[in-house]
């Protein structure tokens, strides 16, 4: 039977999950932690639930993948290498060179190492994920999915910056948006769910998780979205400051004697949000045990919410009309409680968030009452499932 691996690499981590395909069965999955850095872990999972760890130095991503698929034959999950025949890759940034899934080749991969300024965190350490399975499996269906792609259908008004126009034609600045396979799979699956054509419909999903962006979509396309020229931008995150006056990185730098800019973009990048508000942890479920002993805790969470309710209203406005707001992603899926908030924030759009189907209940479902003025539904995101797909889409071409 043909597999297909979809793979999600970060600077330290690769994250994998293998379906058989056209079946779309999952087979595998896990993830290698902390690679190159002290305490390195493999994790992988089988489709009958057994659950195996490895703990040994991995020094870098061609060990890693090495190690994956070694394990994958040791475990007999795999005969042979023969039996995966597509590989699909996600990449945060494609710019305007990219506005498709494409197939990798040298050329698109050094694209994709060229657009490594769009997102300096996530583009460089997918390149490298490219290039270990290059190595290991030279001749198989190998394929970018990018998380920009989806944001192709943005009018020029939701992605031109109000600068010099001559910045966008010679440097290519402007919106691109991100998480645009989460954004796009949960559409669907709302459709569904909905039990009408995504092309009638116009939502609204968020993609909650350590990164955060949400997105408008009207008729099925993205129509707008919170992350901009990088992921940086739009609602508060774990570590991201989010949207931030322009002015004040410069005020900063000065205050701060930083004078590399780059080192300033790491702090946003790195130590802001929740963690940088709270001053606690870059994760939700540590600010929530402390949100009524800590102020700066309660804080960080109510900036969260503010955030996310301020964008949901305006987008409301450009699509002129919502039928559904999508929760997804680790703090989307995951945290009843932001939820509950954000939909009791929502009294302009007569929400009702029926609590226990929120907080009791499970999977793909809607959280709102019968007689709300607005659906809200928890979607789980399948980015792997996604990519699996856009490969096949590949393999039937050949």
């Amino acid at each position: 039977m043909e597999k297909t691996i979809s793979i999600n690499v970060g600077s330290s981590t690769l994250k994998f999950k293998l379906f058989e395909m056209p079946e779309e069965t999952v087979i595998a999955s896990g993830a290698v932690d902390r690679i190159g850095i002290d305490g390195s872990v493999f994790t992988i999972k089988t489709a009958d639930g057994q659950k195996k760890e490895i703990k040994q130095p991995i020094k870098n991503h061609e060990e890693a993948v090495n190690l994956l698929l070694n394990e994958l034959l040791s475990q007999k999950i795999i005969k042979s290498y023969d039996e995966i025949t597509g590989v699909g890759h996600r990449v945060v940034a494609g710019g305007e060179i990219f506005k498709d899934s494409a197939l990798i080749t040298d050329k698109t991969l050094q694209q994709i190492e060229d657009l490594k300024e769009y997102a300096p965190l996530h583009n460089p350490a997918n390149a490298v994920g490219i290039k270990a399975f290059k190595k290991v499996l030279p001749d198989v269906t190998s394929v970018a999915v990018f998380d920009t792609s989806f944001h192709e259908s943005l009018p020029a008004k939701n992605y031109i910056y109000s600068i010099p126009y001559e910045y966008y034609e010679k440097y290519g600045v402007r919106k691109y948006g991100a998480h645009g396979t989460s954004h796009k799979f949960v559409a669907g699956r709302a459709a569904k769910l909905m039990g009408k054509p995504l092309e009638e419909l116009n939502l609204i999903t968020l993609h909650l998780g350590a990164g955060g962006s949400i997105t408008a979509i009207k008729h099925g396309e993205s129509y707008d979205t919170s992350m901009g020229f990088t992921p940086l931008s739009g609602i508060t995150m774990a570590t991201r400051s989010g949207d931030v006056d322009a002015s004040l990185v410069a005020y900063l730098m000065e205050k701060l004697q930083v004078k590399n800019p780059n080192d300033f973009i790491d702090i946003l990048n790195k130590k802001s949000g929740l963690f940088g508000i709270s001053g606690i942890s870059p994760d939700l479920r540590d600010i929530e045990d402390q949100k009524d002993s800590n102020p700066r805790a309660q804080l960080a969470i109510d900036i969260f919410v503010n955030n996310i309710v301020k964008y949901i209203g305006s987008y409301a406005a450009e699509l002129g009309s919502i039928d559904g707001i999508v929760f997804t992603a680790g703090i989307g899926e995951n945290s009843w409680k932001m939820r509950g908030r954000i939909g009791r924030a929502l009294k302009l759009f007569n929400v009702e968030v029926d609590d226990e189907i929120n907080q009791n209940g499970s999977g793909a479902r809607f959280i709102t009452k019968p007689n709300s003025g607005v659906s809200m539904m928890v979607i789980p995101t399948d980015e792997e499932l996604a990519i699996a797909r856009e490969v096949e889409k590949f393999k039937n071409e050949k």
